[in-house]
């Protein structure tokens, strides 16, 4: 019963492993029971309004929080005044700019940036993205609903980690089952480090991912 936040920073930046070892996956095979709270939040209203919902959760039990450091200098990782003095924490975040999407992605934490930049440069208004701010307890209610939008779409999960890594082994375990769709992971291959030394293959991996991502 404690309400210990801790705040891991975890983010596919470039910068070698241990820039991207908090071990998500490390953290999700241990939550069982709502014994923790595990989230990546994608802004910073949404990092403020986590914290506001924690404390004040009756339930008192520990945090764990992933923080991409190059979101702290990312221009589209910003804010407006208003959504700091209005709203609440959203355990997920629909995609209010498509409709009739053809493909639903799901992902969590700094990749959404990466996303709707491709998107914008495909001029894609097809693809719907959904942000899974809250990775435990599973927000599965709130991720039905923002699937219910499009319910004959392709979901996709999309991480940065490679596949053995990040949320997707938890997810990719109960996610279809509870939602009813059987979901596509889009990755990085399995591997043994968290992440590449070299800043090039680094590149060339995230240029991959997110081609995969909208690949038909």
């Amino acid at each position: 019963r404690s309400s210990l936040v801790m705040l891991l920073p975890h983010g596919y930046e470039g910068q070698g492993p241990d820039h991207s070892s908090a071990r998500i996956e490390r953290f999700m095979a241990l939550c069982a029971e709502e014994n923790m709270t595990v989230a990546q939040p994608s802004s910073p209203s949404s990092y403020f309004h986590l914290l506001r919902w924690h404390a004040m959760n009756p339930a008192k039990r520990p945090m764990v929080v992933f923080t991409p450091k190059s979101m702290l200098r990312l221009k589209a990782a910003s804010s407006a005044l208003s959504e700091f003095t209005n709203g609440h924490f959203q355990p997920v975040i629909a995609d209010s700019k498509v409709s009739n999407a053809t493909r639903v992605i799901l992902c969590s934490g700094k990749v959404y940036y990466d996303l709707i930049a491709e998107r914008a440069n495909r001029a894609d208004s097809s693809t719907a993205i959904i942000r899974i701010e809250q990775l435990y307890p599973m927000p599965e209610a709130e991720i039905q609903a923002a699937l219910a939008a499009d319910p004959n779409a392709e979901v996709r999960w999309v991480q940065d980690e490679p596949a053995n890594q990040g949320a997707w082994p938890f997810y990719g375990l109960n996610l279809p089952a509870r939602i009813g769709k059987l979901i596509t992971p889009i990755s990085r291959a399995a591997s043994a480090s968290p992440a590449t030394g070299n800043h090039h293959h680094h590149d060339e991996e995230q240029a991959a991912l997110v081609q995969a991502a909208f690949a038909d």
